[in-house]
């Protein structure tokens, strides 16, 4: 990465990823139904590219349970997968496949899902969780059903800003 200008939007797509979720946090307990880390990490992936979106989407969650105390332990072993996907999958689809945001985004979003199921499948036996992967996986599709319609209301509108305003970094300056 030697593009000074994508640095810095990562820089700040990871800021964003941290502290976006306190805000919703001083609201109770409200990440899980608005998903607010998957807000930046989605928009990083779209916006820089799935490169950038993956390392967000890893990062995030680690220095969020390290300075924050949230996500707890397993949840954030979960999350690190599911948010990696989702920054990888949106630069994906929009970035090299070229697909419309809202395919991407909703594709993203599935794929997100899917390797979420599968680590809280592969992990709680290891981890010695007596939690069902079904359950869990349907429960976190349910409750984060506020937080997805957001995602797709919102995030489109701030790529379109982003693009708009000529600043697309992977695309112009790549």
């Amino acid at each position: 990465m030697s593009n000074p200008r994508k640095i810095t939007y990562t820089a700040l797509f990871l800021a964003f990823s941290i502290l976006l979720p306190q805000i919703f946090h001083l609201f109770g307990g409200t990440g899980p139904v608005f998903l607010p880390m998957h807000i930046p990490v989605l928009l990083a992936g779209l916006y820089l590219g799935g490169i950038q979106g993956a390392l967000i989407g890893f990062l995030a969650p680690i220095f969020s349970s390290f300075l924050t105390g949230m996500p707890v332990i397993p949840i954030l072993y979960f999350m690190i997968v599911e948010v990696t996907v989702y920054g990888f999958a949106a630069g994906f689809f929009y970035q090299k496949k070229k697909l419309n945001i809202y395919v991407s985004l909703i594709l993203s979003m599935i794929v997100g899902r899917v390797f979420l199921a599968l680590t809280v499948f592969t992990l709680q036996p290891l981890l010695g969780l007596k939690i069902s992967p079904a359950a869990y996986f349907t429960g976190a599709l349910l409750t984060g059903i506020p937080g997805m319609l957001i995602q797709l209301l919102f995030i489109p509108a701030m790529i379109r800003l982003l693009e708009k305003a000529g600043e697309h970094v992977v695309r112009n300056n790549a």
